[in-house]
């Protein structure tokens, strides 16, 4: 059974669990209240599998096996079944899976040590941020002005929040940021803390995607 980075931060609010994926996931918090979600959120998505990639050959290797691969760097492409793509440098990729599935596992156990492409493991705490005041989190927490963005470019940036070196992009109604697992219970309580004193908090999987089987 794998661990949430935020295990324990989410344990002291009490949630209601599910496994999914492989992970017990807080689909409701103690306290937490319905408008939440809709002012300014923060759910914990570390359950979804994802896989790392790198090397000169990385490109090539996930268009072989039918995996859209960015144009550039510092982009991003969605997978059928809600999952995503994004190229975080030249020759580096981070694939992850959706609600409904993906092709990690099948990428991951494809992928070794091999001429031109090399696995990057992937730690990572990964987080949504929901509602309509989360560019007001931003603005707080970061130097990059992400509502100068234009949503259809699906620009993936790599910066500092808080200290914290994230990647942060947006992917439909919400803006999804990943850090190293080790900082995510510091991100996580900076995060929404502020959330807080803005009208939201931490909010479980059912209240950020309430539509997320559809």
């Amino acid at each position: 059974m794998r661990a949430s980075p935020l295990a324990h931060a989410l344990a002291r609010l009490h949630p209601r669990l599910e496994v999914l994926q492989g992970m017990p996931v807080a689909l409701h918090l103690q306290g937490e209240q319905p408008g939440w979600a809709a002012a300014v959120g923060v759910c914990d998505l570390s359950f979804l599998p994802r896989v790392g990639l790198k090397g000169p050959g990385a490109a090539a290797w996930l268009a072989g096996r039918g995996i859209p691969v960015p144009a550039a760097p510092n982009r991003w492409e969605p997978l059928p079944e809600g999952g995503l793509v994004a190229r975080l440098a030249r020759s580096e990729f981070l694939v992850e899976d959706g609600f409904r599935g993906g092709p990690v596992a099948s990428l991951a156990a494809q992928l070794a040590v091999g001429p031109g492409v090399y696995p990057v493991p992937r730690q990572d705490c990964a987080l949504a941020l929901t509602g309509a005041t989360v560019a007001e989190l931003l603005v707080q927490t970061c130097n990059v002005d992400f509502a100068a963005q234009d949503p259809a470019a699906r620009a993936v940036t790599l910066t500092s929040m808080v200290g914290v070196s994230v990647t942060v992009l947006r992917q439909e109604r919400v803006m999804r940021l990943w850090c190293d697992g080790t900082m995510g219970p510091y991100l996580w309580e900076t995060l929404t803390g502020i959330a807080g004193e803005l009208g939201g908090g931490p909010v479980g999987l059912d209240g950020a995607f309430p539509n997320r089987a559809a």
